[in-house]
């Protein structure tokens, strides 16, 4: 194990209680570095390990979803953790006020959190360590390559990431060790994990509440590691060779859908890395895979690690912001609120049907993202109002929302990240511009709209929208 993916966060004394790894980020017990450095450190210190979760209510918008897709699992990982004598603890509340409770209660000797580059979780990190005594260390399980060596600035594109995350993968892209069987028991007597996590689900009980989600078919992910290793499996068997001509059409199954599995952690990228270099196929569509799932995803990482703004106006290039005041009194010909937007009502059949799949699925084809956020902007009263939309409902539908890949996207889209100007016009600007004609060359736009609008659960009331 490199140890370069390990940093001590607060230094403090060692007591003689457990070590804990408070996982939040990689919900998962293969493939886990964070696990695998508690481990190492926990025999290192002869102590027992345990596994512990905050489940924190009303997370960046996420709803009922979002939760039981973490929540079940989160109760295959209680299993599996289980047949290793490892014990997990499941917290409910904000971690600054139940872990330094639970550390002192439990006289633990020292804590490890996986790594995440957002607000949120940088907020409860700095606040739990001013709050304990003891070592806290971090890991950072998700990136092949850690964010913070990656990089030490934001990077201004793909091509000056690129090179420099390249350079360090030979020294981190290595097969991962076994998580060994724990040895070490430890008794706790007043241990408060739920004996079954079916309590917490949404559909089973008043625990945690959330706005309705009638729309919403489950079926298209099932959630935990054993999914998530299948999904990968028949992705590479059946849509990894075909992944460059395939993976932009909307109405072909050519994506991996694996990006729920890697938001909640549930499948390491590393080990989707590894399968794909061994698998047989296209080398231009591994190659345009393996962009996607490293360069890209670790880029969007390192934009929110560097750029705390990350998901607000004042985070755009300077370009950018420039042309898109320019044109803030541009006239819009259609404008939609939030209720609109969210309900699928605009005049544009296309959009409707993008929207229709992210509420029935949980998952907007990736090509139609784009599309949808700069339409978004197009129609909304001003550039911060068309962020604010569409962060929204990203984080309220998508299964794999309130993530750096999502708020990156939506940047991208709006606001010219990681891209370049283009073309002046109307509303836009300079940010590069999309339209539905355009679509029409590279997808057969009426089969995608036949395939959600059609529906008839998810017909909409007629609705005569605001022209400007």
């Amino acid at each position: 194990m490199n140890p370069e993916r390990l940093r001590l966060l607060h230094s403090g004394i060692e007591k003689k209680g457990p070590f804990v790894y408070w996982m939040s980020r990689d919900q998962r017990m293969e493939d886990n570095w964070a696990l695998l450095f508690s481990q190492a450190l926990a025999r290192e210190k002869e102590v027992p390990l345990l596994v512990l979760f905050c489940l924190v209510e009303n997370f960046l918008g996420a709803g009922q979803r979002q939760y039981e897709f973490m929540l079940k699992g989160l109760k295959e990982l209680k299993k599996s953790l289980s047949s290793k004598n490892i014990p997990f603890f499941l917290l409910q509340g904000e971690p600054e006020k139940v872990l330094p409770t639970f550390v002192k209660k439990y006289k633990v000797s020292a804590l490890l959190t996986d790594f995440s580059p957002l607000r949120l979780k940088k907020t409860w990190v700095n606040t739990v360590a001013s709050k304990i005594k003891i070592p806290f260390y971090e890991v950072d399980a998700h990136n092949l390559v850690p964010c913070w060596l990656a990089s030490s600035k934001q990077e201004y594109a793909a091509r000056t990431f690129r090179p420099k995350l390249n350079a360090f993968l030979p020294l981190f892209l290595e097969e991962f060790p076994k998580l060994e069987k724990q040895s070490i028991e430890m008794e706790f007597p007043e241990k408060r994990e739920p004996k079954d996590l079916e309590f917490l689900l949404p559909s089973k009980s008043k625990a945690l509440t959330f706005f309705g989600d009638a729309f919403f078919e489950a079926w298209h992910f099932r959630p935990g590691e054993k999914a998530a290793l299948k999904g990968l499996n028949t992705f590479l068997q059946t849509r990894l060779n075909s992944y460059k001509l395939s993976s932009r059409d909307p109405n072909k199954a050519g994506l991996s859908d694996l990006s729920p599995y890697l938001h909640f952690g549930q499948i390491s990228a590393q080990r989707v890395a590894l399968e794909v270099e061994k698998t047989k196929a296209d080398p231009e569509s591994k190659a345009a895979f393996l962009e996607e799932l490293l360069v890209r995803r670790e880029l969007a990482d390192n934009f929110c690690y560097y750029s705390q703004a990350y998901d607000t106006f004042s985070a755009f290039p300077a370009w950018a912001k420039q042309s898109l005041k320019a044109h803030q009194k541009d006239p819009r010909p259609y404008l939609y609120t939030l209720e609109e937007f969210e309900a699928a009502k605009t005049h544009d059949p296309l959009w409707n049907a993008s929207q229709l799949e992210l509420l029935q699925k949980g998952k907007m084809h990736s090509y139609m993202r784009m599309y949808w956020a700069k339409k978004i902007l197009e129609w909304s009263a001003s550039p911060e109002q068309a962020l604010e939309i569409a962060i929204c409902l990203n984080d309220r539908y998508e299964l794999d929302g309130r993530d750096p890949n999502a708020y990156t996207g939506i940047a991208w889209s709006l606001g010219g990240l990681h891209d370049r100007a283009w073309k002046e016009r109307e509303i836009y600007g300079k940010i590069r511009y999309m339209s539905s004609e355009g679509c029409k060359r590279k997808f057969d736009v009426e089969a995608y709209i036949a395939k959600y609008l059609n529906k008839p659960f998810a017909s909409v009331e007629p609705f005569t929208p605001k022209r400007r």
